[in-house]
């Protein structure tokens, strides 16, 4: 079978290679699939720069996140055990952690539902308790995970404010259905968020980015107001003022959407029923803004890395096109 192989890390664009190797062997609990779609994620690129949290020996093949089909036919989505991920043709994956894709989507969109969707219904429900008529603020969210946080949002009946980086995510961003869109190369974000809420702040932010967007939302957070890490895309990692968040009364919420899988995979298996009904219903449809084939993606994994993408990018094998 054909398979992006990692022998050394770097940048994915120069160390991931295309190459003929033996398809993988499921170990105990685990399941052969064979891909339909990979969605690209950060972490990708992370694994190849060798800068994520599970550093998987090399070589090694990427792709956290598939829409495969099980050999009795099943579609499902899932996260691969690397080493065997899901830019290849074939991947494995735990069986007890398969979730049905929904009729819904189609390979693609299936594929991009699993972690960003997951990490938002966590990150908004689970940890912040966002209810109907509050303000959520999601940074970059024209991105594969903030463009999550925004249809989950406007589905939970709150009012949104999208922060993206230039004009042409601005209108994705309008397009997802923010009620508020501010560009921060060419607008203040502090000062955009004030006016936006009459002074208030937002109730809810959502934080994919750290560095300087961490920064903004200590400044815009309101009373009693709930921001949540959710990851540092910038490459930078704040340190909050804790006297800060006392004397202003907020909460600093961290969201590791992996742990739920080994503490409360119960509690994944409810998420994933809920975003399937939202699916079926149109509330939520991932934003999936390029299709590549196999050949494409150390490109296309490349182009996340760099912040050069809105939505998701999905690795589509040609049988399932």
């Amino acid at each position: 079978m054909q398979a992006w192989q990692v022998h050394e890390n770097g940048e994915p664009g120069e160390v991931m290679r295309l190459q003929d190797v033996e398809p993988p062997t499921p170990g105990d609990g685990q399941v052969l699939l064979k891909v339909r779609a990979a969605n690209i994620n950060f972490p990708d690129a992370l694994l190849c720069r060798g800068q994520y949290q599970v550093r998987p020996p090399l070589p090694f093949t990427p792709g956290v996140e598939i829409c495969g089909e099980t050999e009795d036919g099943r579609r499902v989505i899932a996260n691969p055990a690397l080493p065997h991920g899901g830019f290849a043709e074939y991947a494995v994956a735990d069986a007890a952690a398969l979730l049905p894709a929904p009729d819904a989507l189609d390979d693609a969109e299936a594929a991009a539902l699993h972690i960003g969707y997951q990490t938002g219904w966590f990150g908004l429900h689970r940890r912040a308790g966002l209810e109907a008529g509050e303000t959520l603020l999601v940074h970059a969210a024209a991105g594969g995970v903030g463009s999550a946080a925004v249809q989950l949002g406007k589905a939970a009946g709150a009012t949104v404010i999208g922060v993206v980086g230039g004009s042409g995510k601005a209108a994705v961003a309008r397009e997802l259905g923010c009620d508020v869109v501010i560009d921060r190369r060419s607008e203040d974000v502090v000062a955009a968020v004030k006016e936006a809420t009459g002074g208030r702040g937002a109730d809810v932010i959502y934080d994919p980015v750290g560095g300087e967007a961490y920064t903004q939302s200590a400044k815009v957070v309101a009373f009693e107001g709930r921001i949540v890490v959710v990851g540092f895309a910038s490459g930078t990692i704040p340190s909050p003022g804790l006297n800060h968040a006392l004397v202003k009364n907020y909460s600093i919420l961290g969201l590791h959407w992996g742990l739920y899988n080994t503490k409360n995979p119960k509690l994944v298996q409810h998420c994933h029923e809920q975003l399937t009904e939202l699916a079926a219903r149109g509330a939520i449809k991932p934003l999936v803004s390029e299709r590549v084939p196999l050949g494409g993606a150390a490109d296309a994994v490349q182009k996340v890395a760099d912040g050069l993408t809105t939505g998701r990018i999905a690795v589509v094998m040609e049988e399932a096109a």
